[in-house]
């Protein structure tokens, strides 16, 4: 008999994450999902999926609540872990005029969670298995055009710590994946974004699919297109 194949989305509750979720669910893996708090989209995910879809609330700028949730789920095994947590603030500010505290809260949610989030639970994932995690084009330091410059700035802090994550844990075969979805119409990308969650998440399970097996660390499209550093 097959085993079904369970991913983990961590940050689910809304937008990406949530559509992330309800798209494995559709293609028939277990899926667990994690909110920071109570999510209408998860509840309503659970009454059309019920028993492919586990709710954990779990607040990934802390370390003490994933730290719990690895508890809870030891002797699971992860095929693919997926990390999606982001923020943004001070979109249009500079170092100069940015308050502090919004500079902070985006290098706390953007980077140091995600990596610290998944040192934390990637020896639920079997060799062979994927962590990934969602970045941003922005990321690009090659790329860079100033827009966004503080934002930027933490998901090129993120790609810099899943760097220095591959070197120390090259010999778990993990695939390991930073994930650029497009700029999508969501709560955080905005009403101007270029793309619907339709016209990037499918895309973006896909190219997982395709890269399952694969060991490594990639920075990466929807399209499976690599991206410069």
């Amino acid at each position: 008999m097959t085993q079904i194949a369970t991913v983990l989305v961590m940050g689910a509750s809304r937008g990406l994450g949530l559509a992330l979720a309800e798209e494995w669910l559709g293609r028939g893996w277990r899926v667990i999902a994690t909110a920071r708090s109570g999510s209408a989209g998860l509840d309503a995910l659970a009454s059309r999926f019920p028993g492919s879809l586990e709710i954990e609330t779990v607040d990934i700028d802390h370390a003490e609540p994933v730290q719990a949730l690895r508890q809870r789920l030891t002797g699971r095994r992860i095929d693919v872990l997926f990390i999606n947590a982001g923020i943004a603030r001070a979109i249009s500010e500079s170092p100069s005029t940015a308050p502090e505290e919004d500079f902070l809260a985006m290098m706390l949610t953007n980077a140091l969670a995600p990596v610290r989030a998944a040192e934390m639970l990637c020896d639920l994932v079997p060799n062979g298995g994927t962590v990934a995690i969602m970045t941003s084009e922005l990321a690009s330091i090659t790329n860079a055009t100033g827009g966004w410059q503080l934002y930027s700035a933490s998901k090129a802090a993120l790609n810099m710590l899943m760097k220095g994550y591959a070197t120390q844990h090259a010999g778990d075969g993990h695939t390991l994946l930073l994930v650029a979805p497009g700029w999508v119409r969501t709560e955080m990308g905005g009403d101007d974004a270029l793309l619907s969650i339709e016209e990037s998440i499918p895309h973006v399970v896909d190219m997982v699919e395709t890269n399952r097996g694969k060991p490594g660390l990639r920075f990466v499209d929807r399209f499976n297109r690599s991206l410069p550093w």
